[in-house]
C-alpha cells in the first residue's frame, strides 16, 4: 500500500510539475495543449499523420503553438503568414536546423543538411558557389539532364529513379552509370528504402524519444546501414579523385572540395575536412535524387488518375516542338499549362509536409511570444500548399491553382514544396529542370495506360511522416 501512494504522489508532483512549467511559460512561449509528465504529448498525435495532428491543434490555439515532444518544447507554425514571417521576415533568426536525432546520430554534426552555426554557414556558402560554377540551372547541366531523358526512351521507368541520380552523379564526381551496373543499382535501393524509413511511424516516434535510437531495435538500425553503405562508396570515389586530382581543372564537386581541403590544410580549425567532404556528397546524393524521384513517381500517377490533364499537356507539347526534337528549358515559357501542372503536382503532393525541423539562433520575441535560443521550430509547409485563400478546393488536384484567367502561368508566394529562406533545398534550381525535361520527354513520346480505371486509382500516400510516398502503382508505356 505505501509503494502504491509513493507512486501516486510522485506521478501527482510529476503532473504539478509539468503544469507549472507550461503556466510559469505561458508569456513566453506559445500556448498549447497541456502535457503529460516525460512522455509530452505524444498521445495527442497521430504519428501516421501528423500535418492533420497540427491542423487540429492550430485550429484551438491558432497559427503559432507549443507541443512538448518528450519533455522539450517545440514551437509549430501553421499557415502562410507564420511561417514567411519565420523563414523570410526574420530568415536569420529561425536559420538554426532544429533536432533530429536519428539523422544526427548518422551525420555527427556534419554535412549540409544537419550541420549547425558557422560549419554549416561554410559548407552551404561553398556548395551553393561550386553548383553555380558547375553550371547549375544553366546549360552544361541542362545538356546531362537531357542525355540521361534520352538514354532510356524504351523503358522510361528508369527516368523515375535512376536517371535523376546519374544526373547528380555526374555533377558530384563526373561519371554516369549505365542503368545494369550493381553498384548502381545497390546505391538506388538504399536510398529508396532509406526515404520508406524516414518517413515511417517508428521514426518519428525515435524523433520524440531519442533514447530509443541506442537502446531499441528497430528500421532506424537499417537507415544507418543503408548511409554507412552509400558514404563506404562514395570514400572510394573520393579518394579516386584525390589521386587524380589537377587542381588547375577540376571537374566536379569532390574536386573543386579537394582544391579547398589543401587551400586550408595549415587551419586546425577548418570545417573542409574528408570526413565533411563524405557526408556533405552523401547529403547531397540523397537529396538531389529522392526528392525528384518520389516526384516524378507521384507525377505519373497523377497522370494516369486524370487523364484530361495529361491529354492537355501533350497537346501543348505537340505545338511547342512535337517530336522533331527534345525539350529544352527554354520551351517551359511556352508551355503554361505543363508548368502549371508540375507546379500543382508539387503542391498536391506535399513532398515534405512538416519541413526539416528548424531552430533560433537566439531568444528572439515572435508575435508577443519569446522563444529561447535553441528551441525546435516546426513549419507546416502542408499548410501553406493547401490553403484554401491561395487555391481554392485545395484537396482537388488542378493546374488551375496556376493558371490566370487568360490561361497564362501564374506564380504563388505560397509556393513552398522546397522550403524557404536560408535553409531552401541547395539543388531547387536542379529539381525544377529534371522534373520540366523528365515529364515532357516521357509525354513527348509515350501514352500513359493504367491497369485501373481513372475513377479506382488511389493516390493516398502510403506514407505521411517525414514525406508524402506514393502507393505502388503499375502502368505501361505505349509509344506514340
Amino acid at each position: 500500500m505505501d509503494l502504491v501512494m509513493l507512486l501516486v504522489l510522485t506521478l501527482t508532483c510529476l503532473i504539478l510539475l509539468s503544469i507549472w512549467r507550461q503556466s510559469s511559460g505561458r508569456g513566453k512561449l506559445p500556448p498549447g495543449p497541456i502535457p503529460l509528465p516525460i512522455i509530452g504529448n505524444i498521445f495527442q498525435l497521430n504519428v501516421k499523420n501528423i500535418t492533420q495532428s497540427l491542423t487540429s491543434f492550430s485550429k484551438v490555439y491558432g497559427p503559432v503553438f507549443t507541443l512538448y515532444f518528450g519533455m522539450k518544447p517545440t514551437v509549430i507554425l501553421h499557415g502562410y503568414e507564420a511561417v514567411k514571417e519565420a523563414l523570410i521576415d526574420h530568415g536569420e533568426e529561425f536559420a538554426e536546423r532544429g533536432s533530429f536525432p536519428v539523422a544526427e546520430k548518422i551525420n555527427k554534426d556534419l554535412g549540409i543538411i544537419f550541420s549547425h552555426g558557422n560549419r554549416w554557414k561554410e559548407i552551404r556558402r561553398f556548395t551553393l558557389t561550386t553548383l553555380r560554377n558547375l553550371g547549375m540551372g544553366k546549360r552544361n547541366i541542362e545538356d546531362r539532364v537531357q542525355e540521361e531523358a534520352r538514354c532510356s526512351p524504351c523503358d522510361p521507368t528508369f527516368i523515375l529513379g535512376c536517371a535523376p541520380c546519374n544526373v547528380i552523379c555526374s555533377i558530384i564526381f563526373q561519371n554516369r552509370f549505365d542503368y545494369k551496373d550493381q553498384d548502381f543499382l545497390n546505391l538506388m535501393e538504399k536510398l529508396n528504402e532509406n526515404m520508406k524509413i524516414l518517413s515511417s511511424p517508428w521514426t518519428q516516434f525515435c524523433s520524440f524519444f531519442p533514447v530509443l535510437i541506442d537502446y531499441c531495435p528497430g528500421s532506424h538500425t537499417t537507415l544507418a546501414k543503408n548511409v554507412y553503405h552509400i558514404r563506404n562508396y562514395l570514400l572510394k570515389k573520393i579518394k579516386e579523385h584525390q589521386e587524380s586530382l589537377d587542381v588547375t581543372n577540376p571537374q566536379d564537386f569532390i574536386d573543386y572540395y579537394l582544391i579547398k581541403w589543401k587551400q586550408e590544410s595549415h587551419n586546425p580549425h577548418s570545417e573542409f575536412t574528408l570526413e565533411n567532404l563524405s557526408i556533405t556528397v552523401t547529403d547531397l546524393f540523397g537529396a538531389g535524387t529522392e526528392t525528384t524521384s518520389t516526384t516524378l513517381r507521384y507525377a505519373l500517377l497523377l497522370l494516369l488518375k486524370y487523364p484530361e490533364i495529361t491529354s492537355k499537356v501533350q497537346e501543348e507539347i505537340d505545338r511547342v516542338f512535337g517530336k522533331h526534337r527534345s525539350p529544352c528549358m527554354q520551351d517551359r515559357s511556352r508551355m503554361p499549362y505543363t508548368d502549371a501542372m508540375i507546379h500543382e503536382v508539387q503542391r498536391f503532393i506535399d513532398l515534405i509536409p512538416t519541413n526539416l525541423p528548424h531552430a533560433v539562433t537566439c531568444d528572439i520575441k515572435f508575435r508577443n511570444y519569446l522563444i529561447p535560443m535553441g528551441t525546435t521550430i516546426i513549419t507546416s509547409l502542408s499548410s501553406v500548399l493547401h490553403d484554401s485563400k491561395e487555391f481554392p478546393n485545395p484537396e482537388i488536384f488542378d493546374p488551375g491553382h496556376f493558371l490566370d484567367g487568360n490561361g497564362k502561368f501564374k506564380k504563388s508566394d505560397y509556393f513552398m514544396p522546397f522550403s524557404a529562406g536560408k535553409r531552401m533545398f541547395a539543388g531547387e534550381g536542379l529539381a525544377r529542370m529534371e522534373l520540366f525535361l523528365f515529364l515532357t520527354t516521357i509525354l513527348q513520346n509515350f501514352k500513359l495506360k493504367s491497369v485501373l480505371q481513372p475513377k479506382d486509382i488511389d493516390t493516398t500516400p502510403v506514407f505521411h511522416g517525414f514525406a508524402s510516398l506514393p502507393p505502388f502503382y503499375e502502368l505501361c508505356f505505349i509509344p506514340l
